[in-house]
């Protein structure tokens, strides 16, 4: 079990946002933090303690005015934390090795693989091919419809037909590296863990050699015993608004502590 901090950039700066209020038109959001400091400022800190496998995560499409910004804020970070930081954001077959040799470890996919409501194979295979499969980490980001649990892509603005399962995840492990996934239910909003959903993917971890990492709600201690408890200590998981980085009450010593 890791500790996975995050590093989120929205309109060129470092943010916390409530994921399910993301739009690209107007390039909205509600945000629950604007950071002062840089991403570098924060990839610096991430060094300065070990942590490795930190995502950074660009939430504006690559037709935003403020693409080129967040993307700039992105690199500093890389260029500060040298093949220990995970990119995600617009990533697909033509500008993942950009990223890479940036300095990410990984680049992080979503709506590049799932198109049309389907994991599409032959751009999965166009993104090893152009990377590797040892720098790639599939994004389900998890929707909950009809009380089941779909991967959602375009920054969590649409559903696929893709249902959360050991069955995805053993298929998909052939050509990844790690995988992540947002409760885009609870994202952001710092009112506690989706517990059925870290249940299946405590089920995916114990019973594959799948490497999972939980995001999504993380407001407590006991939210990340829980994590822990269910897993046998296996799941990785972020917090992201929770942590006092980022204006929430969560110490992030604390949660290095734990994981030491």
């Amino acid at each position: 079990m890791e500790f996975r901090p995050c590093i989120d950039i929205h309109n060129g700066k470092v943010k916390q946002i409530i994921g399910s209020s993301l739009k690209d038109k107007g390039d909205s959001a509600y945000d629950n933090f604007v950071s002062s400091k840089d991403a570098a400022f924060y990839a610096d800190l991430y060094k300065k303690d070990a942590l490795k496998g930190a995502h950074v995560i660009l939430l504006n499409s690559k037709d935003s005015e403020y693409y080129e910004e967040s993307k700039a804020q992105a690199f500093g970070a890389l260029s500060s934390y040298k093949n220990a930081l995970q990119i995600g954001g617009g990533v697909n077959d033509q500008n993942a090795k950009e990223f890479i040799e940036a300095g990410a470890s990984h680049v992080i996919v979503t709506s590049f693989v799932f198109k049309d409501g389907k994991v599409n194979m032959d751009n999965l295979k166009k993104l090893v091919d152009a990377v590797g499969k040892e720098h790639v980490v599939l994004d389900l980001s998890a929707g909950v419809k009809d009380g089941k649990y779909f991967v959602v892509t375009d920054r969590w603005q649409k559903f696929t037909d893709e249902e959360i399962s050991e069955i995805l995840f053993e298929k998909l492990s052939l050509y990844c590296d790690e995988f992540l996934v947002h409760a885009t239910n609870v994202e952001g909003k710092k009112s506690g863990i989706d517990k059925k959903l870290i249940d299946i993917l405590s089920n995916v971890v114990k019973k594959t050699k799948a490497k999972v990492t939980y995001a999504g709600g993380i407001s407590s201690m006991d939210d990340i015993a829980y994590i822990k408890n269910a897993s046998d200590n296996k799941l990785n998981f972020t917090v992201g608004s929770a942590l006092d980085l980022f204006g929430g009450d969560l110490k992030y010593e604390d949660l290095v502590k734990f994981c030491k």
